[in-house]
């Protein structure tokens, strides 16, 4: 058997006050009736000595009392010793009062406190005995106090084992507090199993020390399992409780309502949680300024409210707390400390602006717009340059015209009064202005009236000139009446007099020049004849400008709009020309007629055939097929080719003219396929690369041209010095029509040049030449004569230059005919052209980058007649292998091309 009763310590009384607490905190209690607690005769100060229910028993209880003032009440029910009590034999009863001060309801508990040792009996202690005989260390429940004044070594509780009653037994431990941090702060005797603390302890640093008890014999024996020792450091309540700040700021709206929170103030405490050593309570001790009291805390959530609603940041801007804490549930001996709670009171649009004056006057001349004639200033006590300072600034009456503006001035909150719109004195010598203002933020308050001010605005009467009102004045005529008839004109009055005398008038545009205008009345006559589908004309009316002046000088615009009649005076006529109908895929073709008239003088149109041949009327018919469009029909016998076919259309009140259509009846899927110039020859047809040959074929043929009369005309206007590109005259023109004479050669067609000194010569022959069956034969020899051949099989002989004149003999009357002498040597010729020709020829070879050109125009050697060789150019460079065997295989569009080509 163990013994686990400890010995006469602190310690062991300790132990069992606390299991005498776990008894009375199990027993069964009914809500609202007596409840008893077993005690011990001495409780300690703050001693938690048992717990009701009561909710159970009143639950909206909001105030708890104890009849004892030895004994206190937390708000869990919890029932504790405030002093240190000595309880004498018997029962000490108090009573427990649940309140709720609203409804006014009060519940009673009675609590009796009663002193009881209780004994084990037999079967009890037998019951004990084998159930500790199972296990032979006793875990005695053992704590200390923190920060103990000792003496040291303190002892805290003895440890045995049951083995001590047959073997001679050594204790030891270890753990935290042993040989682990903090070191040798507990030991135990070695004989004994006393153990002892060296040195107070701080429950925030250690809450609890787990131990480990050995016993063993003293060879090494472990007669016991070792024992886990927990020593639990009790709380002391010497920790301040601290403000998580040291200021809070916070901010609240003025005017706000009663229970507006304002903010939240939070406290921390190191000692042990859920005790009364951190059960903390807030108030507020000063506040600054202090008079009204406007704010409250709760005292354990630590919310400030508002406890009235005369917040006003126009009195007070800023308010000062001073926040205290208090452990202990905020009784007189718990810790405590403060803080600072700065309030600063946010601005409401409580406010309206007030005008500094009521009433306010000044003056502008009519026809004036100017800015800034007046500044009104108001008065607001909110925050300045805030939306609820700054004005908005309303005309409330007299502006119908919207003849003023206001706007405020934001460096100084004014309101700038402003003439937008001229005023006119003869309409209104004085204007009463109404002013109200407002805040851009609306008004936190029910403000009902809007401050006001009157503003007296005199117009000063100035000369205005005259009034060219309407600016657009209409007069209706007639087309096409006669020259010299009058119409009204525009009228222009006088501001003052609103009369039109001494109103001169004079005419600034008139686009056509059809009118003049009378310059005392105004009114207009006709010079030229007016046509309204004329292009000047739009919409019916042709417009002029008009000045007019008074006699001060002073001038004023208008246009004057004449409205033109329509007259019929134009047929309908039909705008299409030509006209293609495929056979038999369209039945018939639509022809359109518009008239240029009003169309009270236009459609409905007649359509019908005009006279003309027998075979037309007998082929074509013309069938209406709207207002403005027929049908052009065809009958069946008709053939293929190209019919001139007369249509005459009229309007509605007769007015006719006759159109002659081109119409091509053709063999066709589409009138695209066939055009009328192709009518005679259906069955040839021009591709489209067909067409693009012929075209490059005549800029070709153009571009020789040009080149040629272009050196006709330099070689015969200028002799000397060279011309500048001497080159282009290698280029001779032979276009003689048709055989003349026997002679070959004329004084008018040739010009004879010297080509070297020693009697070579260079003739060519300019504007004539020599044709024989199409070809044109023109051969340059340089020997001692050059041969002009005649293509009709002859030839003749040109004479070598040779003397100051030379002689080309007559080809069949035995003649000769003197031309004129060479002028240029051949060196000179050469030496001229040849460097010429080649800068030329080198940037025609080249690209706009200035690089080769892959085909231009190239310097070939004289193969001789009936060369082999082909082109050469791009042409050439296809491959052998990309044959010609496509040309036998052309569309129906080559074939034509081919039949266009060929000889004939």
């Amino acid at each position: 058997m163990a013994t686990v009763w400890p010995g006469r310590s602190r310690a062991v009384a300790g132990c069992l006050k606390f299991l005498l607490t776990l008894l009375i905190l199990n027993f069964p209690c009914e809500a609202c009736n007596n409840v008893t607690f077993y005690v011990p005769t001495k409780l300690e100060t703050n001693e938690i000595i048992g717990r009701v229910n009561l909710e159970e028993c009143l639950k909206s209880a909001n105030l708890i009392h104890s009849s004892d003032t030895d004994f206190g009440i937390l708000e869990d029910g919890s029932v504790y010793s405030t002093n240190t009590i000595l309880l004498s034999p018997g029962k000490r009863t108090f009573i427990i009062s649940l309140v709720n001060t609203q409804e006014e309801k009060q519940k009673d508990i009675n609590v009796a406190l009663e002193y009881q040792m209780k004994t084990l009996n037999k079967g009890d202690l037998k019951e004990t005995i084998l159930r500790r005989a199972k296990r032979r260390w006793a875990p005695i429940p053992c704590s200390m106090q923190e920060n103990s004044l000792g003496p040291f070594p303190l002892f805290l509780q003895q440890v045995q084992s049951d083995s001590a009653q047959k073997y001679t037994v050594y204790y030891s431990i270890s753990g935290p507090g042993v040989d682990q941090k903090p070191l040798n702060l507990f030991y135990i005797e070695k004989d004994t199993g006393n153990l002892f603390c060296n040195g107070p302890v701080d429950r925030e640093t250690y809450e609890s020390f787990e131990l480990v008890a050995y016993a063993s014999t003293p060879d090494g024996y472990y007669s016991d399992s070792p024992l886990p020792l927990t020593i639990k450091v009790e709380d002391e309540n010497d920790n301040y409780p601290m403000f998580t700040e040291t200021v809070y700021n916070f901010e609240v709206l003025e005017g706000s309502r009663v229970g507006t929170i304002v903010g939240k103030v939070s406290a921390t405490d190191r000692d042990e949680p859920d005790t009364m050593h951190t059960r903390l309570k807030y108030s507020i001790t000063e506040q600054q300024p202090p008079s009204p009291k406007l704010f409250s805390v709760h005292p354990v959530s630590g919310v400030i409210t508002m406890i009235s609603p005369q917040l006003d940041r126009e009195v007070v801007d800023k308010y000062k707390l001073v926040m205290k804490v208090q452990d202990m549930d905020g009784q007189f001996f718990g810790l405590m400390n403060s803080s600072t709670c700065i309030i600063t009171v946010k601005d409401a649009n409580d406010h309206a602006p007030t005008f500094t004056k009521s009433k306010y006057e000044t003056s502008i001349e009519e026809n004036t717009i100017k800015r800034d004639i007046l500044r009104i200033a108001v008065q607001d006590k909110d925050l300045p340059n805030t939306a609820n300072w700054r004005a908005n600034y309303t005309i409330l009456k007299g502006n119908g015209n919207k003849n003023f503006q206001i706007v405020t001035d934001p460096q100084t909150n004014e309101g700038v009064l402003s003439v937008i719109k001229p005023l006119n004195y003869e309409e209104n010598h004085k204007v009463i202005l109404e002013i109200g203002a407002t805040n851009e933020a609306p008004f936190s308050r029910d403000i009902r009236s809007m401050n006001t001010a009157m503003v007296t605005v005199n117009v000063i009467d100035q000369n205005e000139g005259p009034d060219c009102s309407p600016a657009a004045q209409t007069v209706h005529i007639k087309e096409n009446v006669s020259v010299g008839t009058r119409a009204n004109g525009y009228k222009a009055q006088d501001t003052e007099t609103r009369s039109s005398n001494d109103i001169r008038y004079k005419k600034l545009n008139d686009p056509k020049g059809w009118v003049t205008i009378d310059e005392t009345s105004g009114s207009i006559m006709i010079s030229k004849k007016l046509d309204r589908e004329a292009e000047a004309i739009k919409n019916g009316v042709y417009s002029i400008t008009v000045l007019a002046t008074d006699k001060d000088g002073k001038t004023c615009t208008g246009t004057l709009g004449i409205i033109l009649e329509d007259v019929n005076d134009n047929a309908p006529v039909i705008h299409q020309e030509n006209i293609v109908i495929c056979k038999p895929k369209m039945e018939h073709a639509t022809i359109i007629a518009v008239d240029p008239d009003d169309p009270m003088n236009g459609p409905p149109f007649n359509f019908k055939l005009g006279l003309s041949s027998p075979d037309i009327q007998k082929i074509w018919t013309v069938t209406r097929l709207n207002d403005t469009s027929a049908h052009l029909s065809y009958q069946n016998n008709a053939q293929f080719g190209k019919y001139a076919v007369p249509i005459i259309v009229s309007d509605r009140h007769g007015m006719s003219s006759t159109k002659t259509l081109r119409v091509n009846l053709c063999d066709c899927v589409h009138p695209e396929q066939c055009e009328s110039e192709k009518s005679a020859h259906p069955d040839t047809r021009l591709g489209t690369w067909a067409i693009l040959a012929i075209l490059l074929g005549v800029a070709l043929l153009f571009c020789v041209l040009f080149t040629l009369v272009c050196g006709i005309w330099s070689t015969s206007k200028v002799k000397k010095p060279f011309p500048d590109d001497m080159a282009q005259q290698n280029l001779i023109i032979s276009n003689t029509e048709a055989p003349g004479d026997d002679r070959v050669c004329s004084t008018n067609g040739f010009a004879t040049q010297m080509i070297n000194g020693n009697g070579q010569g260079f003739c060519g022959t300019l504007g004539s030449g020599i044709k024989n069956g199409g070809q044109e034969c023109f051969e340059m020899i340089k020997g001692g004569h050059q041969t002009l051949e005649s293509c009709r099989g002859g030839h003749q002989t040109l004479e070598s230059c040779r003397g100051g004149h030379h002689t080309l003999d007559s080809c069949r009357s035995g003649g000769h005919v003197e031309v004129d002498t060479c002028r240029y040597a051949y060196s000179e010729w050469h030496n001229y052209t040849q460097p010429r020709l080649g800068e030329k020829l080198q940037l025609c070879n080249q690209n706009e980058d200035n690089t080769n050109a892959q085909d231009y125009v190239l310097t070939y050697n004289y193969e001789g007649r009936g060369s082999a060789a082909g082109s050469v150019g791009c042409c050439s460079e296809h491959h052998e292998e990309e044959g010609l065997e496509f040309l036998d295989h052309l569309e129906p569009k080559f074939a034509a091309l081919a039949q266009t080509c060929m000889k004939r």
